[in-house]
């Protein structure tokens, strides 16, 4: 008999309860005659802002423009050194590069894979940076306010990149709450997902907010007039604003049950060739859900007979992207780029039964 493939996500099983709720959102929407910065998306940017307790949410095109535009907002430009992690697919590191800037990588702790405050102290003491971007990776909370008291004492600006922490938090507040200014994608895999691209700026300061609304319209201080260098076309349309309203009350109880999938992996799988993620409670709003092993390639084809697809998050260390040309071969992050050799992520979303989580736990344990 072939096994049902257990899937790293479903999109489909996601929506398919909000299916017909989303249907008639869209037609509320198509029936306004409001499609691009009206009010579904100002009801959201209202809604996520005080979701997530800050001041100001501004809508945009998506996650990566977020980070951009974040990054302009701080004036950083040609010449400026921006810190960042090497172990997130690019997105920081791209968001640098369209500024002109220059990455400069920073190590991170082999326990999370989030940025290592020893490493980044050290890129700090070197020589002074214009900002810092932070990643919550794999919907764990960095260790936000070592990181930010390192900021303060240098005089960085401080970028959270909350593409995939969406709810997560600790006593002091939620991701995008920390930093001068944040970052968030609503790709539809993401906690908080879209039925297409968008993305978010969040922050406390109302002349950083100003500054992204006029560069997600083209960089305009009034209409046709582009006062701002470095705006575009950036703007979260009023279909997927409503979606995103629609969806946001779930996504405390998304979290939880994330939360609950992870927990049971972090106790249940027991082989020692295998390490689980062990960070608990709010702060960890299990985006994905990563092991580490030395075996990666020989777990990968066990858990695949076994019907458990798998995925690796990511393979490749920014600094050793191709598109690069040789720019950075002097780089070394021994943290890095062990876990790029060893990172393997497991199923991991809300609609995963305990039926398919019992699965992938007995097929990790029989490998």
């Amino acid at each position: 008999m072939t096994l049902v493939q257990i899937p790293v996500n479903s999109l489909l099983r996601h929506i398919q309860p909000l299916q017909e709720a989303l249907a008639a959102a869209a037609s509320e929407v198509v029936r306004s005659g409001y499609f691009v910065l009206g009010p579904s998306v100002r009801a959201f940017e209202e809604a996520f802002a005080a979701y997530c307790g800050v001041a100001h949410c501004i809508g945009v095109a998506n996650g990566t423009d977020a980070l951009e535009l974040s990054l302009r907002a701080l004036d950083v430009g040609a010449g400026d050194r921006v810190a960042v992690v090497a172990n997130a697919a690019m997105y920081g590191t791209s968001a640098v590069l369209a500024c002109g800037a220059d990455p400069v990588f920073v190590d991170v702790l082999s326990e999370d894979g989030t940025m290592d405050p020893d490493s980044l102290r050290k890129v700090l003491d070197a020589q002074p940076v214009k900002a810092v971007i932070v990643t919550h990776l794999y919907g764990q909370l960095a260790h936000i306010e070592e990181i930010a008291a390192l900021c303060k004492a240098q005089g960085a600006a401080l970028i959270e990149d909350c593409a995939q922490s969406h709810g997560a938090r600790n006593a002091l507040g939620l991701a995008g709450s920390f930093g001068d200014i944040a970052s968030f994608s609503f790709y539809p895999t993401k906690n908080l997902g879209a039925l297409g691209d968008g993305g978010a700026v969040a922050t406390r300061d109302n002349k950083l907010a100003d500054r992204v609304r006029k560069l997600r319209q083209y960089g305009w201080t009034e209409k046709y007039t582009n006062g701002l260098p470095g705006g575009r076309n950036s703007r979260l349309d009023e279909l997927q604003a409503s979606m995103l309203s629609l969806m946001l009350p779930h996504l405390d109880a998304w979290n939880s049950r994330r939360r609950e999938v992870a927990a049971r992996y972090s106790k249940e799988i027991t082989n020692s060739r295998i390490r689980t993620h062990q960070c608990g409670g709010d702060s960890y709003v299990a985006h994905l859900y990563v092991v580490r092993t030395d075996e990666r390639e020989q777990l990968k084809l066990h858990l695949a007979a076994a019907g458990v697809q798998t995925d690796v998050h990511y393979p490749l260390p920014d600094y050793r992207q191709p598109c690069h040309n040789g720019r950075f071969d002097g780089v070394t992050l021994p943290v890095t780029e062990q876990d790029a050799a060893t990172v393997l992520t497991l199923p991991c979303f809300p609609e995963l039964s305990d039926a398919e989580v019992d699965r992938v736990i007995a097929a990790c344990n029989s490998f």
